[in-house]
């Protein structure tokens, strides 16, 4: 169900560690078949001669009462694999917030789970929302989690688990969305759109600039024209400016057909799927030591940005 994907070369020393990166790497198998921007990417590191690390995965979901769902519908199978909150993010032009996590491997990918506040939406998008997800599936049950959780213990669940826990991302967690509402939604908040046509699947995997280790593609620049010289369209310009701690910029997001029904028959239509985001990290002062590290977290400002290579064009 998964191949060698970029996560199978993490150093991994417990069966949760082991069942997390399979799990990176399937999603991952389908998000790269997906978005052909991915394989260009590939074939410039390897004629470069340069190494891939995921820097972070993201997610979106809706934030909802009835039935409660939101970035908890994720958060706890990562969190019962080890991963735990290491920043919060709000972005009220957007009416999102989102907790970025960590893994106490520090190879493991972060992830960037966010979710849309549905009650600050207008009376008319609100109620498609609902609508929708009043046909959510369960919750993840918590047999799932206890597992997952248990795996360093009994790791003979773990090939039962992985595609119940894959299904999670890859199934719509909610009966096919209205062709009409998809649009509707999409006059208010691409995002609401978004997640109505693609549920939890993946939103972006992100390339950490600082892991390429060849001169010709060690900063955020050189990646970007490297890319667009094979090919890639880009994002316009990069966040962050030259020397600050953290650099961001992505390709454009690809279309994918995603199924809706239309007056009430199953049916196609394109909608923007994913992009490929790239990530430079710079060293900042560690106020309790005093030492340079490595800035781990996101700021806001860029991710709001970047939020936009999703909208319908």
């Amino acid at each position: 169900m998964h191949s060698t994907g970029p996560h199978a070369s993490i150093p991994v020393s417990t069966a949760r560690e082991r069942f997390a990166a399979r799990l990176f790497d399937t999603l991952w198998d389908t998000y790269r078949r997906r978005v052909s921007y991915v394989q260009t990417y590939e074939q410039v590191i390897r004629k470069a001669g340069a190494t891939f690390f995921n820097d972070h995965i993201a997610f979106r979901t809706f934030a909802c009462q009835q039935p409660q769902v939101g970035m908890a519908s994720l958060s706890r199978i990562f969190e019962a694999l080890g991963y735990r909150a290491a920043g919060s993010y709000h972005f009220e032009d957007k009416q999102l917030s989102a907790i970025h996590f960590q893994h106490a491997n520090p190879q493991f990918p972060k992830l960037f789970i966010s979710e849309l506040k549905v009650w600050e939406l207008p009376a008319a998008q609100r109620e498609v929302i609902n609508r929708t997800v009043r046909s959510h599936r369960p919750a993840v049950s918590e047999a799932i989690l206890v597992a997952l959780y248990n795996l360093d213990r009994d790791e003979s669940p773990a090939a039962d688990l992985l595609p119940q826990v894959v299904a999670q991302f890859h199934e719509l967690p909610w009966l096919l969305p209205r062709r009409e509402d998809v649009v509707e939604l999409n006059k208010v908040s691409q995002y609401a759109a978004w997640v109505l046509v693609h549920g939890y699947n993946v939103n972006h995997f992100t390339s950490l600039i600082n892991s390429h280790g060849v001169p010709a593609l060690d900063d955020i620049e050189k990646t970007i024209a490297a890319l667009s010289a094979a090919g890639v369209p880009m994002k316009t310009e990069i966040e962050g400016e030259r020397g600050s701690k953290l650099r961001q910029s992505a390709t454009e997001a690809v279309k994918i057909d995603v199924q809706v029904t239309d007056k009430g028959v199953p049916a196609a239509m394109p909608w923007t799927y994913a992009y490929f985001e790239l990530a430079q990290r710079n060293p900042v002062t560690d106020p309790a030591s005093g030492k340079q590290v490595r800035f781990e977290g996101f700021l806001g400002a860029q991710a709001t940005n970047l939020f936009e290579m999703t909208r319908v064009k």
